[in-house]
């Protein structure tokens, strides 16, 4: 007999006030209890009840040890009612954050064969530019781009962002070429985020990485504005490649600097690692590793 069933049997015994009660209770005979409980003192080595032909009481250890064994119990079914969850199907509702030009031009073409594949799940998914908190803000995951900062959240690497350096044939028509990283301090660079219009674009070549100071008349903390002044001609931007694919491939924007290439940012999907890895957490999580992750490892 193993111990948490000695155990179990004890604790019953206790709560019901006999034997037989806990007998009746546990679908056992008396006899049976009396040697569970007995198996258990002996291995304890220790009496845990006074026992009568009329009554039982708890010795001063067995009332410790009825309290502590109480927890053990406890734990013990969470622990499996945790399992049973976990091989549950992933059901409820998520709360994700994500990048604006992330969420729009890479992630939300892709949930709707996450959502055909589990149709129990919900989920509510906040496309934001801000650093979010993801406990305070209740988000059960969070896509993030760039170098993390040490927060106690739990981070699986996916494959990096890789940004492309473009503009419309018509803006190269009127403005000198661009043969170097440094011809960039002589044009019009469309700029990203929430800068007062400074700030360096890097590039790794031949001579190793380049960081270019970069001056920006217009700058837009969204991915698609900028896309659309860089088609209308306003001048080079950098942005990432799944917002640029499409005007790339239909040339209403120009690859620039293709024997440099931009160094890629990193991008990962983070949770809180004391949270339950619940079926509909780590279903998202697995779906997120196989759909941006790196197919090479």
């Amino acid at each position: 007999m193993d111990r948490l069933s000695q155990m179990a049997t004890f604790v019953k015994a206790v709560e019901l006030g006999s034997f037989s009660a806990a007998a009746d209770d546990l679908k056992m005979s008396p006899q049976l209890v009396g040697k569970q409980v007995k198996m258990l003192e002996q291995h304890l080595g220790v009496s845990l009840l006074n026992r009568t032909t009329r009554r039982q009481s708890l010795t001063d250890f067995g009332r410790t040890f009825y309290q502590r064994a109480k927890m053990i119990l406890a734990d013990m079914q969470a622990a499996e009612s945790l399992a049973a969850e976990a091989r549950g199907a992933p059901s409820g509702r998520l709360r994700i954050n994500a990048p604006v030009t992330f969420g729009n031009h890479a992630l939300s073409p892709r949930l709707l064969e996450y959502m055909v594949k589990y149709p129990q799940v919900s989920l509510d998914l906040t496309l934001s530019n801000e650093l979010v908190d993801v406990v305070d803000d209740g988000y059960d995951a969070v896509f993030r781009i760039g170098v993390l900062q040490d927060s106690g959240l739990k981070a699986i690497p996916l494959v990096p962002y890789q940004l492309v350096l473009c503009a419309a044939p018509s803006y190269l028509e009127r403005w000198p070429p661009i043969n170097t990283p440094w011809d960039l301090q002589q044009h019009e660079c469309l700029g990203f985020g929430y800068s007062d219009g400074r700030s360096s674009w890097s590039f790794d070549g031949p001579e190793g990485r380049i960081d270019v100071p970069i001056t920006s008349r217009l700058t837009i903390n969204q991915g698609d504005p900028l896309l659309a002044a860089a088609v209308a001609g306003l001048g080079v931007i950098l942005q990432p490649l799944e917002l640029v694919g499409e005007a790339l491939r239909n040339g209403t924007l120009v690859r620039l600097l293709g024997q440099y290439s931009v160094p890629a940012s990193p991008l990962h999907i983070l949770y809180t690692p004391d949270r339950r890895m619940t079926p509909k957490l780590r279903s998202f999580l697995d779906f997120s590793v196989v759909t941006f992750g790196d197919r090479n490892k």
